[in-house]
C-alpha cells in the first residue's frame, strides 16, 4: 500500500527531522482544514502564537520567541511552498549532518535559531516601529531553517549540495545567497527579513562553537534519550507482513483476511530459509531492523538488512 511506503519512508528519516517535520505539518494541517475557518482560533493563533515584536508586549507573551517558527499562516499555494521548502531544505542540510553528530545538535540549532530570529526582529521593530521586514506578526520555520544551514556551513565549509538547473555548489555560497536576496526585497515587505537574519547569525555561533570541537546544544540531546521499542515482536505468533503491519499501525491485511481474500503467506509458526541455510525468525528480525531504524536511521542499516526491508514492503 501507498499510506505504508509513506511511513515507511518517514520512519527511516533521521529523529529530529521527524520530530520538527511532524510539528510542522501537523499544525500546517490544522490551521488549514480548522484554523483559517473559525474566527476565534484564527485570531488567538495570529495575536497569541506568531511573533507580534511590539514593545513591551512580547515580555508578556515570550512563547512567542519560538512557537511562530511552527506555523506556516500563508493561505493558498504560497503557503504550501513555504512550508514544503522549508521542510526539503532541512532534510537536504540536516539529514546527513544528523547522522554524523546526532539529532540533539540538529534540534538545538533549529531552536535557538528561531529564538535568535525573533530577538533579531524584536530588536529592529524597536529601533525601526511600522517598517514592514521588521514588523508582524512573523510565521514560519525559515529563519530557524537558516540558522541549521548556517552553523552546517561554518562547521563544515566545504560541504556541497546540489541545486537544480544550477549544480553542486558550496552550501556556504547558498546561505550568502539567501543573504542577499533578503537584502535585496529589504523594502518590498511581506518577508521577515530580520528573522532571517537573526536565524544566520545564530547559525554562524553555534557553527563556529561545533568547529572548535564542542557541542553546540548538548542540552537537546535530552530529548532523544534512547528508549524500549514497543513493536518487536514473537514470530511464533506474527508473520512478516503481520509483524510489519503491527508496527506501522496498519490493519488493511487483517481486512483483507476477514474478506476471505486469498494471499500465500508463510505460516506463523514457520521461519524463513535464507540462502546459507540457517532459519531466521522473520517477525523478529524486521522488528530488529526497525529497532535499528529508529535508534539510528535508515543508513546505519548493512546492504542486506536494506534489502530484506524492500523485500518485506514490497510484498504487501
Amino acid at each position: 500500500m501507498q499510506v505504508n511506503r509513506i511511513k515507511l519512508w518517514y520512519a527511516s528519516q533521521p529523529r529530529a527531522f521527524r520530530v520538527l517535520l511532524a510539528i510542522n505539518v501537523v499544525i500546517y494541517l490544522a490551521w488549514n482544514l480548522v484554523g483559517v475557518y473559525i474566527g476565534g482560533v484564527r485570531g488567538f493563533v495570529i495575536d497569541h502564537l506568531a511573533l507580534n515584536p511590539d514593545w513591551p508586549g512580547i515580555l508578556f507573551e515570550p512563547w512567542q520567541l519560538l512557537t511562530y517558527a511552527f506555523l506556516h499562516l500563508s493561505p493558498g499555494l504560497g503557503g504550501l511552498l513555504h512550508i514544503l521548502f522549508n521542510m526539503a531544505w532541512m532534510l537536504w542540510v540536516g539529514g546527513d549532518y544528523e547522522v554524523k553528530y546526532g539529532p540533539g545538535r540538529i534540534l538545538g540549532v533549529y531552536l535557538l535559531g528561531a529564538v535568535g530570529g525573533a530577538l533579531l526582529t524584536v530588536f529592529l521593530h524597536a529601533l525601526f516601529p511600522g517598517f514592514g521586514p521588521f514588523s508582524g506578526p512573523v510565521h514560519g520555520a525559515s529563519g530557524a531553517v537558516l540558522a541549521l544551514m548556517t552553523m552546517v556551513a561554518v562547521h563544515q565549509p566545504h560541504e556541497r549540495i546540489g541545486l537544480m538547473f544550477i549544480g553542486v555548489v558550496r552550501l556556504i555560497h547558498v546561505v550568502i545567497g539567501f543573504i542577499v536576496l533578503d537584502i535585496l526585497f529589504l523594502s518590498s515587505g511581506g518577508t521577515s527579513v530580520s528573522a532571517h537574519l537573526g536565524g544566520v547569525l545564530t547559525g554562524y555561533l553555534l557553527g563556529r562553537i561545533a568547529l572548535e570541537g564542542r557541542h553546540p546544544t548538548p542540552w537537546a540531546d535530552a530529548f532523544f534519550r534512547q528508549r524500549r521499542p514497543s513493536y518487536v515482536v514473537s514470530g511464533s505468533n506474527q508473520g512478516i507482513l503481520a509483524s510489519m503491519e503491527q508496527w506501522l499501525a496498519d490493519r488493511q491485511s487483517n481486512k483483507d483476511t476477514r474478506k476471505g481474500e486469498g494471499r500465500s503467506a508463510t505460516p506463523r509458526s514457520a521461519t524463513v530459509q535464507p540462502e546459507d541455510g540457517k532459519g531466521i525468525d522473520p517477525a523478529a528480525e524486521i522488528g530488529r531492523i526497525l529497532d535499528k531504524i529508529s535508534a539510528h536511521g535508515y543508513d546505519a542499516l548493512t546492504d542486506e538488512e536494506k534489502r530484506r526491508l524492500v523485500e518485506t514492503s514490497s510484498r504487501d
